[in-house]
């Protein structure tokens, strides 16, 4: 019985090596099944689609030209989305970091990195809108309840993220320690966190620029920042107004953009 599986898997590696195209094709055939049934479930009507161009345009055209007498009150709310950002991000990342630690393959035990993995699952699986309207219930609308909510949300994400550079690190280093004797938390203080310390820098930028933009929607339920007076503009039809929201933000988030990859440029020189 095993000479005859033996003998099928040789006669399928000896197929694959002859007609290495076949596996291109199937492979190719199955992506467009794949695509193909995604794009049944969108169930688009184009004719639908081309007559409501005039609406868009309508729309469009009520936003421009925008209204700068509300400059201030954006720059004002401005600040605070990125106040919200900032302290989200560094409480998300402080509290990631050992979650990816226990969750890392190379560090924890089989037992440990299962609950802390279905802890990262249940926590991306938490849209931010819920988590904001949740953190309003509790603390009432403003700031603090922006905060919370891209707190727990920011660990959802750079906790896998922390979790994946750990993971790519040296083993032979990690082996290294533990023949000396080094306990689990000397492991990841001196074997880990200096090779992984550029990725987790870069991951967390790229965090805090995201959240820019989190924090504008979360403002849609009430937890501060501009995107609570953009949903109120929009509310109410003051859409020249909305629109002048929408630029600040746009040109705060591409300044940031700029600046943390430069950052993260000068990371990746350094280490």
């Amino acid at each position: 019985m095993r000479k005859q599986i033996s003998n099928v898997k040789k006669q399928i590696g000896r197929f694959w090596y002859r007609y290495p195209w076949f596996g291109r094709i199937f492979i190719l055939g199955i992506l467009i099944l794949v695509y193909g049934w995604a794009f049944q479930g969108l169930k688009l009507d184009l004719e639908a689609l081309n007559g409501s161009i005039p609406f868009m345009q309508d729309f469009l055209s009520r936003l421009f030209p925008p209204d700068w007498s509300v400059l201030d009150l954006a720059v004002k709310s401005l600040i605070e989305t990125v106040q919200i950002s900032l302290w989200g991000t560094t409480i998300g990342a402080v509290l990631s970091l050992p979650i990816a630690i226990v969750s890392a393959k190379n560090l924890a035990p089989r037992w440990l990195r299962w609950m802390a993995n279905l802890l990262q699952n249940a926590v991306r699986s938490v849209p931010s809108i819920v988590l904001g309207l949740f953190f309003v219930s509790a603390t009432g609308l403003g700031a603090p309840a922006g905060t919370l909510a891209l707190s727990i949300y920011t660990i959802g994400y750079l906790a896998k993220f922390y979790q994946e550079s750990i993971e790519s690190v040296d083993r032979d280093s990690l082996e290294s320690l533990k023949v000396i004797g080094a306990s689990s938390l000397q492991i990841a203080q001196y074997g880990v966190i200096p090779q992984v310390l550029p990725l987790m820098l870069g991951y967390t930028l790229w965090m805090f620029e995201y959240n820019i933009r989190a924090a504008s929607v979360l403002g849609v339920v009430g937890a501060g920042g501009i995107g609570f007076e953009l949903v109120n503009y929009i509310r109410s039809f003051e859409y020249t107004k909305a629109t002048t929201m929408i630029l600040v933000l746009l040109v705060v988030v591409t300044a940031i953009d700029f600046l943390s990859s430069q950052l993260r440029d000068r990371l990746e020189a350094k280490y």
